[in-house]
């Protein structure tokens, strides 16, 4: 059983997360529901859950605020936000979870799955990164991105990633230095995440740094040379968009 407590200070969300709980994750109990963030502070301290469902924009006290007031975090954290969808970049650059309002039960049952499996709870660093990703949110990348592998999590400067490699429901990510990590991650995800900025999906397995491109082959299809000197082949349906992205410098 997964003992939670929901933070929100609308009694119609705290009211809907109870339900959405009761109904769709009966594996998950409520030990409190708080309206402010010096409520669920208290609540947190004496009870000691599992998991805290957190809104981030209170009065007074955000959410943000609240988790600053615990020298450590024992507790895994849920988001939840009204945030637009290029601000939950934010929470996927940092791999934390999040659960976007109005929250759909489908949603609620993966991010339970997740808590699960993984057991994991928010480091102060990946909170920071949270902050740090959110007052950019007019830019277009970011400087790191937080990486799960399967003995805990890396934090990554976006810049020194060459590649993404798919493999299987992993990927692999190769960085400037020579270093090759196993993401528990699929390629999709990243590319998500990193779309839009320097990151460009060449390939259906393969999402690369244009900044590490050293050199492009119109020959046998058209293929990339990497600065660690791998060959990566542009697929046919991206290689319009491959070119005309080039086209702007």
């Amino acid at each position: 059983m997964i003992r939670c407590i929901i933070i929100d200070d609308e009694n119609n969300s705290l009211e809907m997360m109870e339900w959405l709980l009761a109904t769709y994750c009966p594996e998950v109990s409520i030990l409190a529901m708080c309206n402010s963030g010096a409520q669920g502070i208290e609540a947190i301290r004496r009870h000691q859950p599992d998991v805290v469902f957190l809104d981030i924009e209170m009065p007074h006290m955000n959410g943000f605020d609240m988790l600053e007031q615990f020298d450590k975090l024992n507790f895994d954290v849920v988001f939840c936000t009204a945030y637009d969808q290029f601000a939950i970049k934010a929470f996927k650059y940092s791999a934390l979870n999040y659960l976007l309002k109005p929250v759909d039960p489908e949603d609620l049952q993966e991010t339970i799955r997740r808590i699960e499996s993984k057991q994991n709870t928010p480091s102060r660093e990946q909170i920071d990164l949270l902050l740090q990703q959110l007052r950019q949110a007019n830019k277009p990348a970011s400087a790191r991105i937080a990486l799960t592998t399967n003995d805990g999590m890396i934090f990554v400067p976006t810049q020194d990633i060459l590649y993404c490699e798919a493999e299987s429901n992993y990927t692999k990510v190769v960085l400037s230095n020579g270093k090759k990590m196993i993401v528990a991650r699929v390629l999709k995800e990243i590319d998500e995440t990193l779309s839009g900025g320097d990151f460009f999906r060449i390939h259906n397995s393969f999402l690369i740094n244009i900044n590490h491109i050293k050199k492009y082959v119109r020959g046998d299809g058209g293929y990339v040379i990497m600065d660690d000197d791998v060959t990566i082949s542009i697929s046919r349906s991206r290689r319009q968009a491959f070119m005309e992205m080039f086209s702007r410098f």
